[in-house]
């Protein structure tokens, strides 16, 4: 997370001055302060904890005799709300009693930290949110939580998946209260799982049903004058679509009308199951309608009550005290995690018979791609492989699952990974667990698993593959340049050339698609138990949903990442309190200075390409110029890898 690194270079910066400050006599600002009169300066109702040192009258701060008293002063002050914030208690709140706790939840929920400089990427773990969860279950003197949630990002997936952390802090006896100024879909499908909710006064509910909107580049390419030359094997396999037609194709309309469907279902499901008074037909009627005004919802059975936050959670008559989303970190914690961060302590792995879970995020891409690194990001082959022979070498990893959010990419590397994968599962057993996407490539490294779970709206299958170059001749001649590729063999300039194939040149290529693609479906097979004639029909490039795939035998049960643990433990007779093996593993200086690369769209036409997008940007919404950048960045990469089992979905869902 960006507040993580933040947090270890402040911690780095501190030790030269904890240095300087370590000495043999008592430091002259180490007296006690004078007393102060400020009515937060400690929790009130007798809160654990001292008060802070009053910041008037005080030379400096106390304790500062070694580096791990100044890191622990440090982090506790942070914590304290400052002289004009609110408090952090309730008044008759004290440590030990009966008493609520006050969370507030923002941000977008995903499968690992992000790790930005910048501060612009702060994503909340799923199993880390779920693991405070039961952290703060086991405090007796802990009756519920009061949620303030400021507006959350999540896809479908991950909401079922947060749901259920939800649903099992309930299932222990514990309140769930939560609160909003205003929330839409993805925000009110979380509010749902609440026992009550409070909306602000003049906020809205806007229950609106899924939408999906397809973006479609070939226009933009006319405009720079580059030819999207591609072929694919499978009827539905649309991946170059929107770089090769104006509007998406018939096969594309039925597999999106079929996405929409399902997560239409979802969210009447989701909403009805947590609000018993709503009927499955009520519900619909109220994504009809769309949108709430606060006493509107709150007629509608949408929310509970309108009230200002500290009135709604004031009028729940017990004391409260704030809780952190992520779990309370001592100075000592801190200076471990910044002792691992440079180096000073080597990685560890569990030495006890364990279950490891392997992310695969984000395209599969050959060689090692962005190292540790981007392995939160990337599916490398050269940096996957290895990992999973290690695990399948290590006797004391009893079961591997496999958590993939990927929409594919190199064919080559899911071939080798999906090796990798077998050489683990003729050893011990391979879970697959299915996060928003599972397609292409993404699946192609699943399919050999001795088990595969994916949630209802996953998006699964695509098993195709699709190949093609960007002809960028007419963009270069626009810049004034122009290229006269010579060779000597009949196709020795078929990718030199910047102008599209020939016929010929055509034929070579699909051919060597075929060949991939009957590659992928013996595969999937294999790893299904069936003959290829079986999977044929259900192959052709399909995007199925999780509850589709279920049906198809493309996955074997929906459920999230808890459930596909708990089965690796089964499968592989581990302890259900053992620990857990993550990869990748946490970051450190080392993988920070590393290579950090980015796919390139600079070859689309140099500054023309930047024009363009720079309208794209300031013309359409965030959303769709996410889209159109993301998309040519993995268009670029057909330049070296020409033939691919991707599912480019450039798709808007809301």
């Amino acid at each position: 997370m960006a507040i993580r690194l933040r947090s270890l270079l402040l911690a780095a910066a501190l030790l030269p001055l904890a240095a300087a400050c370590k000495s043999d006599d008592p430091p002259r600002w180490s007296q006690s302060p004078p007393p102060s009169d400020d009515p937060w300066a400690a929790p009130a109702g007798g809160g654990t904890g001292a008060a802070p040192p009053s910041s008037v009258g005080s030379p400096g701060l106390p304790g500062l005799g070694d580096p791990m008293t100044l890191v622990k002063n440090v982090v506790e002050n942070l914590k304290r709300p400052g002289p004009y914030d609110a408090p952090d208690a309730s008044a008759d709140y004290a440590a030990g009693k009966p008493h609520l706790g006050v969370m507030t939840l923002a941000g977008s929920f995903g499968e690992l930290e992000a790790y930005s400089w910048t501060g612009g990427d702060d994503t909340l773990p799923l199993r880390a949110f779920a693991a405070r969860l039961d952290e703060l279950a086991a405090d007796a003197s802990l009756t519920g939580l009061v949620v303030r949630v400021d507006g959350v990002g999540a896809s479908l997936p991950d909401l079922a998946e947060l749901r259920a952390s939800l649903a099992a802090w309930r299932a222990k006896g514990k309140h769930l209260y939560c609160h909003t100024e205003g929330a839409a879909n993805a925000t009110y499908l979380l509010l749902a799982a609440c026992e009550r909710i409070g909306l602000a006064p003049t906020g809205d509910v806007m229950l609106a049903g899924p939408s999906a909107m397809p973006v479609h580049l070939k226009g933009l390419l006319d405009r720079l004058g580059v030819t999207a030359d591609f072929l694919h094997v499978g009827a539905y396999k649309g991946a170059a679509e929107p770089l090769t037609r104006d509007r998406p194709s018939k096969e594309m309309e039925e597999v999106l009308g079929a996405i929409l469907d399902q997560r239409y279902a979802t969210m009447v499901a989701m909403v009805s199951e947590g609000r018993p008074a709503l009927t499955p037909d009520v519900v619909k009627a109220r994504i009809d309608e769309g949108l709430f005004p606060a006493e509107r919802a709150l007629a509608a059975g949408l929310v509970d009550e309108v009230a200002p936050f500290e009135a709604f959670r004031d009028q729940l008559g017990q004391p409260w005290t704030k809780v952190a989303v992520a779990p309370s970190d001592d100075g000592s914690a801190a200076m471990m995690k910044l002792a691992r961060f440079f180096g000073a302590v080597p990685a560890t792995r569990p030495t006890g018979d364990h279950v490891a879970l392997v992310y695969a995020l984000g395209d599969v891409v050959d060689g090692s791609g962005d190292g540790v690194m981007g392995a939160r990001q990337q599916i490398a082959s050269r940096t996957l492989v290895p990992t999973l022979r290690v695990l399948a070498a290590d006797d004391h990893v009893k079961a591997v699952v496999l958590r993939i959010d990927s929409g594919g990419g190199s064919a080559l590397a899911s071939e080798l990974i999906w090796h990798a994968v077998a050489a683990v599962k003729a050893k011990k057993p391979v879970v697959v667990s299915m996060s928003d996407v599972a397609a292409s490539g993404g699946y192609y490294i699943a399919a050999g698993a001795t088990k595969i779970y994916a949630e209802p709206d996953t998006l699964t299958g695509s098993i195709g593959v699709v190949g093609g170059k960007l002809a960028l001749g007419p963009a270069l001649a626009k810049l004034g340049v122009t290229t006269y590729p010579m060779g000597r063999g009949k196709r020795a300039t078929m990718f030199a050339s910047l102008d599209p194939w020939s016929a010929d040149e055509k034929a070579a290529v699909q051919a060597m698609m075929q060949a991939t693609y009957q590659v992928f479906v013996g595969r999937v097979a294999a790893g299904r138990g069936k003959t290829p004639a079986e999977i044929e029909p259900i192959a052709q490039g399909r995007v199925w949903t999780g509850v589709q795939a279920k049906q198809l035998g493309l996955v074997d049960e929906l459920g999230g990442l808890e459930a596909a643990l708990a089965a690796a433990r089964e499968l592989g007779k581990v302890d259900a309190g053992a620990e857990v093996e993550v990869y990748p593993p946490e970051l450190t200086l080392h993988d920070l200075v590393g290579r950090i690369g980015e796919v390139s769209i600079g070859a689309l036409g140099g500054a023309a390409t930047s024009a363009a997008l720079a309208d794209v940007a300031t013309q359409l919404s965030p959303e769709v110029a996410a889209v159109v950048r993301s998309t040519l960045a993995q268009v670029a990469r057909f330049q070296d890898e020409h033939v691919q089992a991707i599912a480019i979905l450039p798709i808007v869902f809301r």
